[in-house]
C-alpha cells in the first residue's frame, strides 16, 4: 500500500523546538511574563505553554503542580523550589506542557522583564497573540 506516513517525532522533539523558540523570543516572553505579573501577580499560578491541541498560554495553579509532583513521586520538587523563589522583576519562569511531559522554561533575559515590557510597548493581549501565532508556526507537536 502506497502512502505518505507522517514521521514519528522523538519524545523530546517538542522540547528542542520550545528551547529554540524561547531563545529566539526571549524579549517577548520576558515582556509577556512581566505584563501578566502586573495583571495577576502569582494569584493565577505559574504561566504555562500548553502545546496541545495547538500551542497556547495557560496558568498552572500551584496546587495542580503540587498534586502532579505527588503523583510522580516528587520528581518535580526542583521545579517547585524554583517557583517558590521566582523573582519576576529579574527572571522568566514558564512551564512547557506536552504530551505526558513538562519542561521548565527559566532564564534571566539580557534586559530585565519590566524593561522588555516597556521597550516593546505592547499590551498583554498583543503579546499573547504574537507569541501564540509564532508558536503555532514554529512548533510541531505530535499529538
Amino acid at each position: 500500500m502506497l502512502g505518505i506516513n507522517k514521521p514519528k517525532l522523538p519524545d523530546n522533539h517538542w522540547c528542542n523546538q520550545l528551547n529554540k523558540f524561547t531563545k529566539r523570543n526571549q524579549q517577548e516572553l520576558a515582556a509577556l511574563s512581566w505584563g501578566l505579573w502586573l495583571e495577576n501577580g502569582n494569584s493565577q499560578g505559574t504561566i504555562g505553554i500548553d502545546l496541545l491541541p495547538q500551542p497556547h498560554f495557560v496558568y498552572c495553579p500551584q496546587e495542580h503542580i503540587e498534586s502532579l509532583n505527588y503523583r510522580v513521586e516528587n520528581k518535580l520538587q526542583e521545579i517547585l523550589g524554583i517557583i517558590d523563589h521566582y523573582q519576576p522583576e529579574l527572571e522568566v519562569l514558564m512551564i512547557g506542557i506536552g504530551k505526558e511531559q513538562v519542561q521548565l522554561i527559566y532564564f534571566q533575559p539580557e534586559l530585565a522583564p519590566p524593561d522588555c515590557f516597556e521597550k516593546l510597548g505592547k499590551d498583554v493581549d498583543s503579546l499573547l497573540e504574537l507569541l501564540e501565532m509564532g508558536m503555532r508556526e514554529k512548533l510541531i507537536v505530535d499529538s
